[in-house]
């Protein structure tokens, strides 16, 4: 499987329409949906759960493609807001 992921520890940080607190910020920049997605499970994994992330991620398949993925592996995508998404990790 890999190294582990390193997730930064960032201050208190808070979704705009969320009383959520920010634990990571991962900018993947225009990495393709099937690498991001590759990565994206390196770096939940990395979380504790419950955790909430934001990923900006610039692939126009992101979208429409994200909030299926959130449904199949059990995290919530809390907010949307293209590039911006704010996931927590599954429980």
């Amino acid at each position: 499987m890999g190294r582990p992921v390193a997730v930064p520890r960032l201050p208190v940080e808070k979704a705009e329409n969320s009383s959520e607190t920010i634990s990571a910020i991962w900018d993947a920049g225009d990495l393709g949906y099937w690498d991001l997605l590759l990565a994206l499970r390196s770096r939940t994994a990395a979380l504790d759960p419950g955790q909430v992330f934001i990923l900006t991620a610039r692939d126009p398949g992101i979208p429409e493609n994200l909030p299926a993925w959130c449904r199949m592996t059990g995290h919530d995508l809390i907010e949307a807001r293209h590039p911006d998404y704010w996931i927590r990790r599954r429980a």
